[in-house]
């Protein structure tokens, strides 16, 4: 069969304009956010060693990974399918010595052998943040808000942002089965995945009757939290939850706020505390977050991730078509450049037959006047 060297692989795509200039204005917005906070801006290499994007967290699978033999090393290089391990890395490194709490952000492009789920896209911009060297819940605060604000600057409207909490199961079950709701071993994945699938039959088939009443404690934040404080299994949860108060009383008004305590899908390496954020007219969620430790060093760290593709693609479709002034031969470009610097965009002609209108142009120069076209 005949290549055709037109066509893209599945899952990757050109952005064409209007999108690519919405991502370049998303991306600036939350970068600029970011840095209004004091977090600064790192740019990490594309591909890197695949043990070195592999063992910085746990749940980070370089199955996931593009991967291949480095002819210059002969060691296997991948391309990298989430930033946050790279930013791992460079705290673990070159930064190592930087004062703590260290706050680092960053944009870039991720790829991935597949889609995730109905998704076929296996390239994302990713957007982020990471405070590395505390994951208190002052930090857990900041770090919420800055995600909100950051979404709210690239021009997302109606968020959402829904709590949970990663280590939920083995708060409960205890070291050594020995904890509220004790669990063997054997049974603790079990119930992680049919909480995670909201299952209450399977569940209970798993080993985990006593986990039931958590599947109630799912909904709005005020009425979920009571809920869950109900429940809690001997105050085994008690200073989780007062977490989550704090945490949701920083963020208060700014965000409609929701709990799914057993929420483990997308939360793979997260520790105690975990947030995914949605916007209206968005399907899908736009980035998730939370706190996680750092290998070999186990320092602590919580932060965020955005995959704003979704919001590109809709602020691209809503977005007027701009003003465009057609620069006639013989104009006058000193004119013109004050013409630009007052905020036209100018196309210039560069022959007789060059048409205004074929080239989306909007206005045109005529006797040192902008006249509509």
């Amino acid at each position: 069969m005949e290549f055709d060297r037109d066509l893209l692989p599945e899952g990757l795509e050109d952005r064409l304009p209007p999108s690519a200039a919405a991502a370049a204005r998303v991306t600036r917005a939350v970068l600029d956010c970011l840095d209004g906070h004091g977090y600064d801006r790192v740019q990490p290499p594309t591909l890197e060693f695949e043990k070195s994007l592999a063992s910085r967290m746990a749940g980070i699978s370089p199955r996931r990974m593009f991967r291949f033999v480095d002819p210059a090393s002969l060691r296997t290089l991948a391309l990298r399918s989430d930033l946050t391990p790279q930013l791992g890395r460079i705290a673990s490194t070159s930064l190592a010595s930087a004062g703590r709490p260290l706050r680092l952000c960053y944009a870039g492009q991720v790829v991935t052998i597949k889609g995730d789920g109905l998704d076929p896209a296996r390239e994302h911009l990713q957007l982020g943040a990471e405070l590395i060297g505390d994951d208190s819940v002052a930090a857990a605060g900041e770090v919420v808000a800055a995600a909100i604000e950051a979404l709210s600057a690239a021009g997302a409207t109606g968020l959402s942002v829904d709590f949970t909490l990663p280590d939920l199961v083995d708060t409960l079950a205890g070291v050594d089965g020995l904890g509220a709701l004790p669990l063997d071993a054997d049974t603790i994945e079990a119930v992680r995945r049919e909480l995670d699938a909201k299952d209450a039959g399977g569940l209970v088939a798993a080993g985990g009757a006593a986990y039931l009443p958590l599947l109630t404690a799912i909904g709005p934040f005020a009425s979920a939290i009571e809920r869950l404080a109900a429940i809690d299994a001997g105050g085994a949860l008690a200073s989780r939850i007062a977490a989550l108060r704090e945490i949701a009383a920083r963020v208060q008004g700014k965000a409609r706020l929701t709990l799914d305590p057993s929420e483990r899908h997308g939360f793979e390496y997260q520790t105690w505390f975990g947030f995914m954020i949605y916007a209206d007219g968005v399907p899908g969620s736009l980035g998730r977050g939370g706190s996680y430790t750092i290998s070999p060093s186990d320092e602590p760290a919580i932060g965020f991730s955005l995959y704003p593709d979704r919001l590109i693609d809709a602020l691209a479709e809503a977005e007027p078509r701009r003003d465009s002034l057609f620069l006639p031969l013989g104009h006058d470009p000193d004119h013109a450049a004050r013409l630009r610097a007052i905020g036209w965009r100018t196309i210039t002609a560069l022959g007789p037959d060059c048409d205004a209108k074929a080239l989306g142009c909007t206005h045109q120069l005529s006797a040192g006047e902008a006249v509509k076209l």
